[in-house]
């Protein structure tokens, strides 16, 4: 069965969004080497608003691609790399 992975970031204040943009598609696009993960998409929010979160990372995958996932050197690296980037986060899966 496909599921949805979302990851939904808020980045700090001081930080300067559009410079990491790039380098996040980039090392999310390298998740579609993990066995059971099909696609990933990175959805850049379109509001300025202060209460608005800033990326959204949609993935689908099987549920062993998540398990995948989560033990992978990517996320690994996605939370070292760019975790004090980070004010909040929410996590979502749902069916695809």
């Amino acid at each position: 069965m496909k599921m949805k992975h979302f990851i939904i970031v808020k980045f700090k204040e001081e930080v300067n969004k559009q410079d990491l943009i790039a380098p996040i598609n980039k090392l999310f696009k390298e998740t579609l080497k993990i066995e059971g993960v099909f696609d990933v998409i990175l959805h850049l929010s379109n509001s300025t608003l202060p209460n608005r979160y800033d990326i959204m990372i949609e993935m689908i995958l099987s549920e062993t691609g998540l398990k995948n996932f989560d033990k992978s050197e990517i996320h690994l690296n996605w939370k070292k790399d760019y975790g004090s980037f980070i004010l909040n986060k929410a996590i979502f899966d749902c069916e695809a």
